[in-house]
């Protein structure tokens, strides 16, 4: 088998021409976004999004969870893939940078199926876990701040359903996870994350070489 290439630019723009299915109004969407104070940075690549709606359809999932709104490109990524019947609850810490992406969810014919939560997201997921109880999502989606990625983690895995995925994003941290310069808060919460994966025998696991590293964790049926 092949070793890992490196993904040079042509390359990227070689996988978006021949796969990428974005259309006007996820387009219009990043491209907002892109104008804003590290927008590029923040938001998902339009391929990742598409890759999380595949990952919302393989497990058809019903009820999603975001931890980490920004502008809300990868909300209606996913919730453009949930059933009629589906929902998916979204948590940010502002509601000001999911506002701008509130009127394309509107657009797409999405936004009665999204549930925005402001405030911090570990409460929001504790005051869930007490509201609705275990177990009562489908697909957790996790990129919000770093330093509280091993936190999320664990409320997530309990709001996660027997067979349900956890997928975390920014996992390579911009290859900051290897380099022992780097001792910030974030760099050693995206570590300390990875490490607990590994020998995290509840979940099946994949860590992906895809944009900054994106994890995928399915929690074990028993």
């Amino acid at each position: 088998m092949a070793e890992q290439i490196g993904m040079t630019p042509r390359l990227l723009e070689y996988v978006r021409q021949t796969s990428l299915r974005e259309d006007d109004i996820l387009l219009e969407l990043r491209e907002a976004t892109a104008g804003l104070p590290g927008g590029v940075a923040l938001q998902v690549p339009a391929e990742g999004g598409q890759f999380l709606a595949l990952l919302v359809r393989l497990t058809r999932a019903a009820a999603v969870l975001e931890i980490g709104t920004f502008t809300g490109y990868s909300t209606l990524c996913m919730a453009r893939a949930l059933p009629t019947h589906g929902r998916l609850v979204t948590c940010d810490i502002t509601d000001r940078w999911p506002s701008i992406g509130a009127e394309f969810w509107k657009r797409a014919g999405v936004d009665g199926l999204i549930d925005l939560r402001v405030g911090d997201a570990a409460e929001t997921l504790e005051k869930l876990l007490a509201d609705e109880g275990p177990g009562v999502f489908d697909l957790v989606f996790i990129d919000a701040d770093k330093a509280n990625y091993p936190r999320y983690y664990e409320l997530s895995l309990e709001l996660l359903a027997p067979g349900g995925l956890v997928v975390v994003d920014n996992t390579l941290f911009f290859g900051r996870v290897t380099d022992p310069q780097f001792t910030d808060a974030d760099t050693a919460g995206i570590r300390e994350l990875n490490a607990r994966l590994r020998a995290d025998e509840r979940v099946d696991l994949s860590m992906l070489t895809m944009a900054d590293g994106i994890t995928l964790a399915r929690r074990k049926d028993a």
